[in-house]
């Protein structure tokens, strides 16, 4: 029996990415439409089978952090693959490039003339109360003047097709492993999609990354020295930094390996002694860097790193400080941000946010929230966050208290009603909410992933993706043709 009738997939008047109203499939998707009714109950099964199987025989894991302890599972993955028409997709990409570029001037403004502050499109005391402003770079010029080089914007669709960016990742962002383990698993259980199908390719990130890197070093080395810093094996991203470290064929160090000597420069320890790094691509945060600069009590950072990158004498990626723009109440400037940078309007629009450091906006929040999606200005991974049509009135006064307490902290967005996308649930094809975190890149040029992490909300009716609180990914296709 074939495993759906496509007129009962139920979209609930939302938009999914596979399927129309109607039942009918969207353009690129009939090949994976058809390819779907063509099998039963127990072929899905099968093939479902052998990508969790090749997700283990990787080793694909991720970490989640409860009752104080650290759980290794494997990386939840459904089969079924979102598809995205090339033509819409270059909108995407260029909206993304508009957006890296714009954030980049904003971060390098602000640790040196801050002109956007004293034109009044900023104000100062959002900069001023921000965690992520770090003092300590002011007067610092990294290479290109280039902060944020590895970003993860995330990107949602509401219910008439618009696309949004719903946050910047820009500190340490997370998941490009899993988006090129997930193709690599695809190509493994259904190959013959790939042979009917032309797929824009994932598998040059690792090239990207490491000329991105290499692009940083100050020029004493025609082949600079690129290391992937990790805070270690108890980390929950350790697997995506010993991944890109293999693919990159980079040194994977922790803060012990390296040492800043008396010239100011960063040098590896190795069995033959002392090697010069030109290049850190850093998965700790800003605090734990340096503890002649930040915490003191660190262990897993470098003493004296901060010293070596204000003397040009190491590139660091992303450089400390960049996460001012990972404010999710900066967020809310970026549209002016763009304007005031590049004379542009946005490519890609913001969704609609409302600062609660504004009185007016702030009263429509506290009044709303039962249609509202409270968030905290710097967590991430989903915590912290009211999603009002799933809170209780318990949540809701809680949080009235919490945004009355300390309004900077928080914004409130309406809550969309995200896409869908088929996806397998037991013995069923059921539409599931999803976003998108593709992955930029910018050093002397910039490049965006064709495509990224799909993530999905595995729970029917949840709105909450991210893998630590019960979500799973898909792989993203980029699709060039009408088939």
């Amino acid at each position: 029996m074939p495993i759906i009738d496509w007129k009962r997939y139920d979209t609930q008047d939302l938009y999914d990415e596979l399927v129309l109203p109607a039942g009918r499939a969207r353009p690129p998707g009939g090949q994976l439409s058809r390819w779907l009714r063509s099998l039963d109950n127990e072929e899905l099964q099968t093939r479902k089978i052998e990508a969790e199987l090749a997700i283990i025989d990787k080793g694909v894991t991720f970490t989640v952090y409860s009752d104080g302890e650290n759980i290794d599972r494997a990386w939840p993955f459904d089969i079924i693959p979102r598809i995205i028409p090339l033509k819409e997709w270059r909108d995407v990409e260029a909206g993304l490039k508009q957006r890296i570029k714009a954030l980049n001037l904003f971060i390098d403004d602000l640790y040196h003339e801050q002109q956007i502050i004293q034109d009044g499109v900023v104000p100062a005391s959002l900069i001023a109360a921000s965690k992520g402003f770090r003092k300590e770079c002011i007067g610092i010029s990294p290479t290109h003047n280039v902060w944020a080089h590895i970003c993860g914007s995330d990107l949602v669709r509401d219910a008439d097709g618009t696309i949004y960016v719903l946050e910047d990742n820009l500190r340490v962002p997370s998941g490009v492993s899993y988006m090129l383990e997930n193709r690599e698993v695809s190509k493994r259980v259904m190959p013959e999609l790939f042979e009917n199908y032309s797929i824009l390719p994932v598998d040059d990130y690792p090239e990207q990354l490491l000329g991105m890197l290499q692009s940083l070093a100050a020029g004493n080395s025609s082949r600079p020295e690129v290391v992937v810093l990790t805070p270690g094996i108890y980390n929950s991203a350790y697997f995506e930094h010993a991944f890109l470290a293999r693919s990159m064929g980079a040194e994977l160090v922790e803060g012990a390996d390296l040492v800043v000597g008396k010239d100011d420069c960063v040098y590896m320890k190795t069995i033959q002694g002392l090697a010069r790094v030109d290049v850190i691509y850093r998965r700790i945060d800003d605090m734990f860097l340096d503890p002649e600069v930040f915490n003191a009590d660190s262990v897993l950072g470098v003493p004296g790193l901060m010293r070596a990158w204000r003397a040009g004498n190491v590139a660091l990626a992303n450089a400390p400080g960049c996460g001012v723009a990972d404010d999710k109440v900066v967020y809310s400037y970026v549209p002016d941000i763009i304007q005031y940078y590049l004379s542009e309007k946005p490519i890609l629009p913001n969704v609609p946010t409302y600062r609660c450091t504004n009185k007016d906006e702030r009263d429509y929040v506290l009044d709303n929230l039962e249609t509202m999606v409270v968030k905290p200005a710097n967590e991430s991974g989903g915590y912290g966050m009211l999603v009002g049509p799933q809170s209780t009135e318990k949540d809701r006064k809680a949080f009235q208290r919490l945004v009355r307490k300390n309004p900077r902290n928080y914004i409130g967005q309406p809550a969309l009603r995200l896409s869908t996308a088929p996806t397998l649930c037991d013995h069923n094809l059921e539409p599931r909410h999803l976003d998108l975190r593709p992955f930029v890149l910018q050093g002397k040029d910039i490049y965006v992933t064709a495509g990224g992490l799909t993530r999905v909300a595995m729970k029917r009716g949840s709105l909450v993706v991210n893998s630590s609180q019960g979500g799973g990914s898909k792989d993203t296709w980029v699709i060039e043709g009408k088939r």
